[in-house]
């Protein structure tokens, strides 16, 4: 399916847990020390310096970028890494999320009672993955070096879609 956010947001309903998606639009970057910090944040009453509402965070830190190039390579890291932080993507508004691997029960859960979706895409292909980037800004946290929060504009980024609204989990047998 061809989803071209946040204008095809109505499409995010008809996904089903096993749908190739083929995505435009922004996604974040954020992973374990950005989660981190955010959390620390929230729980200081802290403004947060992303306005997270009706996004995407993929669970990524590039690699350096080469001359000519947008980004570096850019492949998932281990989602499971963040399931400690799941309740803290309703607060942030969180749309869904991207990574490679299961979550955990208590993650799964909250992301099918939440209505927040929880794509996958493949380790091992981040150098592909980063064509599909378009623009790329680092916008928060830049002391974290890889880890900071990148805004990126990506048009076909290749997922699929692993937890859907309807509580189908492609990692555990699809109802």
């Amino acid at each position: 399916m061809i989803i071209n956010y946040p204008k095809d947001k109505d499409k995010l309903k008809e996904l089903k847990a096993g749908d190739v998606v083929e995505f435009s639009g922004i996604i974040y970057t954020a992973r374990d020390a950005a989660h981190m910090r955010i959390e620390k944040m929230l729980q200081n009453n802290e403004e947060i310096p992303v306005d997270f509402n009706d996004s995407f965070i993929y669970y990524a830190g590039p690699t350096p970028t080469k001359p000519g190039h947008t980004i570096g390579s850019i492949g998932p890291t281990t989602s499971s890494r963040m399931d400690k932080f799941a309740s803290m993507m309703t607060d942030l508004g969180v749309v869904g999320t991207i990574g490679k691997g299961p979550r955990d029960k208590a993650c799964s859960d909250y992301y099918i009672n939440n209505k927040i979706l929880y794509f996958i895409t493949t380790g091992g292909c981040g150098a592909l993955l980063a064509k599909a980037v378009k623009e790329a800004k680092e916008i928060a946290f830049l002391d974290l070096g890889p880890e900071s929060i990148k805004k990126l504009r990506v048009e076909n980024f290749k997922m699929i879609c692993a937890i859907d609204y309807y509580g189908n989990n492609l990692f555990e047998k699809v109802k």
